[in-house]
């Protein structure tokens, strides 16, 4: 049977220090991620029609078919979360991002390895692109 290729975009984003904030303060850090979730990252997800295929403590894996629509949702997100974050001082929560474009196979989480790997690569509060050769 021939395995069924398409291209995409996968974000994948989790947050930066989220071992030490729960460790902190889990119900505040959960409380605080939830809402985010509801107020910035979900809205700006359904803006611009896209599917969340795996979600995680603190990360989601995102399919957009389009580089462009991918690098827009992350950099709003990114935007809504540095607003969310000015009078913060510390215990701010910042996500790491990184979209990755390539052929998937099939679908479900495997399709986002590469992704995972080029969100490593950010600095917190930041978006990082690559594409398979």
């Amino acid at each position: 049977m021939t395995a069924t290729r398409r291209l995409a975009a996968i974000l994948a984003a989790d947050v930066a220090g989220y071992s030490r904030l729960i460790g902190a303060d889990e119900e505040g850090t959960l409380n605080r991620l939830r809402t985010i979730r509801t107020e910035v990252i979900d809205p700006k997800i359904t803006e611009h029609r896209r599917r969340i295929f795996k979600t995680t403590g603190d990360g989601l894996l995102v399919e957009f078919a389009s580089v462009v629509d991918a690098l827009r949702c992350a950099t709003e997100w990114q935007t809504g979360m540095a607003d969310r974050n000015a009078d913060r001082a510390d215990n701010r929560l910042e996500f790491r991002i990184g979209i990755n474009v390539g052929d998937v196979v099939g679908a479900g989480w495997k399709q986002n390895l590469d992704g995972n790997r080029t969100r490593h690569t950010c600095t917190p509060s930041s978006i990082s692109a690559a594409a398979i050769r």
